[in-house]
């Protein structure tokens, strides 16, 4: 049985810039265009939610629902920035990573021993990640499939974590309001409603045939979506081109020789996460810092005497010791955090594979 994971952030545009702007945390705010240049709402907070302002809204109209709507300018590098951040948290948990958009994923976590295996062990550890590395919420969805971990991913928003176990799809699904239905917009909800069919429930009456004869093709999603049924799986075509762990400090390390005993109890762990791309050629290793004053630098070396040294380069701590000592010349020796890493090769057939990224 599939354990699917839909992880989404809470309006991430407008949450990066409460994070970066704490005197906006209790404002309404937008991040769009501007109303005199035709403007559209990118995002909102749930501030400005309540007043009607929503997601693709006209900026004019938002301006007119709450007039003290505070209009923040897209920052699209530093957003594609933290969502790079946030992929790689969930590369580390597993490689079936599906992006549907920049802020939203599904994981197929089905094979993850991590965690004793709970899928809803994984998603509170993914929220605690997400939140301590760069400052976001983000709301998780945990059940069967990637219909109903969605659904389960809207149910406590914001930061909200709601698990559909196995055994209670058939009760949870009878009572979802059509809507809910991924696809089903306005004007089919309307069509339904019109026919008597507001509930899942109501909508299982409803042949097969019927469905089609109504709705086409899409007839069949909802056929299967009244029934928490769903037979996609989760895909990617990006390739992993890194592993690492990453450590910080609950109080900054000041000795050389701390330091040094951290990048040791790191070692295994980077082993453990490697092990999945064994048959990979290492590129290079890298080690990161951050300074007390959230400065950080990263010192890389390439491998190129022998890149197919492969799980060995993880053993080998003295690859990273010089990279520790260059980086502590860079800055003072009160360190919050510490990263090491491989890059990893392509594989040769993987030429012709696109990236999501």
């Amino acid at each position: 049985m599939q354990k699917i994971i839909h992880a989404d952030c809470d309006c991430f545009f407008a949450a990066v810039e409460m994070r970066d702007n704490p005197l906006l945390q209790d404002k309404p705010i937008a991040v769009g265009g501007a109303a005199d240049k035709r403007g559209v709402v990118a995002t909102c907070n749930y501030h400005a939610r309540a007043f009607g302002v929503r997601s693709a809204m006209p900026t004019a109209q938002a301006l007119k629902l709450c007039p003290e709507l505070i209009l923040c300018p897209s920052r699209m590098p530093v957003y594609q920035s933290i969502a790079q951040t946030i992929r790689e948290i969930f590369l580390q948990l597993t490689d079936q990573v599906e992006v549907v958009s920049i802020d939203e994923a599904y994981l197929d976590v089905s094979s993850v021993t991590e965690f004793q295996g709970s899928a809803t062990l994984m998603a509170k550890w993914l929220k605690q990640q997400v939140l301590e590395k760069t400052g976001v919420t983000i709301s998780t969805g945990v059940s069967v499939n990637k219909f109903l971990a969605k659904i389960a991913s809207d149910w406590q928003k914001p930061d909200g974590l709601f698990v559909i176990h196995p055994n209670e799809v058939e009760s949870f699904i009878l009572d979802l309001n059509v809507g809910k239905i991924p696809g089903v917009g306005f004007v089919t909800e309307e069509k339904l409603a019109k026919k008597g069919i507001v509930t899942c429930a109501q909508l299982q009456q409803v042949s097969l045939p019927q469905l089609i004869e109504w709705f086409g093709k899409f007839g069949l999603t909802l056929y299967q979506r009244s029934r928490g049924e769903d037979y996609r799986v989760v895909t990617t075509e990006r390739i992993r081109k890194s592993v690492s762990v990453e450590r910080t400090f609950t109080d900054n390390i000041r000795q050389l020789d701390d330091i040094e005993s951290a990048l040791d109890m790191m070692l295994p762990i980077l082993e453990q996460r490697f092990q999945p791309f064994g048959q990979r050629k290492i590129k290079s290793v890298f080690l990161k810092l951050r300074f007390a004053d959230f400065s950080t630098t990263t010192v890389e070396a390439a491998q190129t005497s022998n890149p197919s040294l492969g799980l060995q380069v993880c053993l080998e701590r003295s690859l990273f010791i010089p990279l520790l000592h260059e980086a502590l010349r860079r800055g003072q020796c009160n360190i919050r955090l510490l990263g090491i890493g491989l890059r990893l090769m392509e594989p040769a057939s993987s030429a012709e594979q696109l990236s999501l990224f």
